[in-house]
């Protein structure tokens, strides 16, 4: 199978991520085609390819090594790592590769390239050209799906609509489907603390969270909640559920990141494509030393295989 990998900046952990996973012995029959820069992949093949070439990459965005300031945040890095995301997702869209993985990529370098980003996720869902998308992380039974993302906390409040609830919850529930399990059971978080305690801590509950849960039960799907956030996941609860639906960015990551740092996958639904990477960032601090830990890329890359396999 045919696989789409964007290296991500090349001043951090991305190239080795790759090179790692081309020598791996379990994804020996993938056939990986790199999006990044020839002269990085080049020098991480050299540390980390065992004595073999290193393959040509599909896209080169034509940065030499040499100009790479390891470990930092820099506006040519993120240009590289920004157009060979965009490279690597019109391939896919075009069927050429069954589905992208994509390394980490440093948000600060591709502002400072002088391009808006706020995410792979939105990126990747504005050359698909799809408004009605989500971010879900999992791991396991452990899945996470979050109905605001990359905004500012001041913002969720007003963004949160029920209309954002139930699509978000539909696409968990149709995903999960798709993993063999005939019929998710899901939970969905309060925005707030103790779930608004009817109102006396915030409106939000009341307005929206609640009469979108009912919606959700009203066409068929399995939801309980909304939960006090600071209880939705202790192991006694969450493991009754397949699912469950974060109000916000860091009431779904900072839990799931705890439970399972080294092993939980980002994927993006809502989109055309089969779209995965890991679940942390470039990792300046580590970066081009070596040591860069492969759980949660490879876990992303057999995401990607399996749930391409099931739509094949």
């Amino acid at each position: 199978m045919k696989i789409a990998v964007s290296m991500g900046d090349p001043a951090g952990v991305g190239p080795e991520l790759c090179v790692r996973a081309a020598r791996a012995p379990e994804f020996h029959d993938v056939e990986f085609r790199f999006y990044g820069a020839q002269s990085v992949l080049d020098e991480a093949w050299r540390r980390w390819g065992e004595g073999s070439p290193a393959p040509a990459v599909a896209f080169d965005g034509g940065l030499a090594f040499a100009d790479v300031p390891v470990g930092k945040a820099d506006a040519r890095c993120g240009r590289v790592a920004y157009d060979a995301l965009t490279a690597a997702t019109e391939e896919v869209r075009r069927r050429d590769c069954a589905a992208l993985v994509t390394a980490p990529m440093n948000k600060y370098s591709v502002n400072l390239a002088g391009i808006p980003f706020t995410g792979h996720t939105e990126r990747i869902a504005e050359l698909c050209g799809t408004s009605d998308f989500a971010m879900l992380q999992s791991t396991g039974s452990l899945r996470v799906i979050f109905a605001t993302t990359h905004i500012p906390i001041s913002e969720v409040s007003e963004k949160l609509t029920r209309e954002r609830i139930v699509l978000v919850s539909k696409l968990l529930y149709d995903a999960i489907r798709e993993e063999g399990i005939k019929a998710p059971k899901l939970a969905a978080a309060a925005l707030n603390p103790h779930a608004g305690e009817n109102g006396c801590m915030g409106h939000e509950e009341n307005d929206t969270v609640i009469p979108a849960l009912e919606e959700l039960r009203a066409a068929g799907i399995d939801i309980d909640g909304p939960y006090p956030p600071d209880v939705m996941f202790i192991e006694r609860i969450r493991s009754r559920y397949d699912g469950l639906v974060a109000m916000y960015h860091d009431q779904g990551h900072i839990p799931v990141k705890m439970l399972a740092f080294d092993s939980c996958v980002n994927s993006t639904l809502g989109i055309p494509i089969i779209r995965t990477s890991p679940d942390h960032g470039t990792a300046f601090d580590i970066a081009w030393k070596g040591v860069a830990d492969t759980g949660s890329f490879f876990a992303a890359i057999r995401l990607a295989l399996r749930r391409a396999a099931h739509r094949s």
